[in-house]
């Protein structure tokens, strides 16, 4: 009985851990990120990886909007 509360404590830390954030271009195009997007210094462009595992990369300034799930 008291393996099935640790892991049920255990599942219900690891779900709120990950925080879904969708990114709004300018053009209308919504992209969805399983962490907080990055921006990189040095390209200007916002860093991000989708649901699947693909990297996307969006000009800063054609960002409208990033908002958290």
């Amino acid at each position: 009985m008291k393996s099935w509360i640790a892991t049920l404590l255990c599942l219900a830390a690891l779900s709120g851990c990950a925080s879904e954030y969708l990114v709004v271009t300018r053009d209308g195009q919504v992209f969805s990120s399983d962490g907080k997007p990055n921006l990189g210094n040095d390209t200007g462009m916002f860093e991000l990886e989708d649901h699947e595992g693909r990297k996307q990369q969006i000009p800063q300034t054609e960002v409208k909007q990033i908002l958290e799930r």
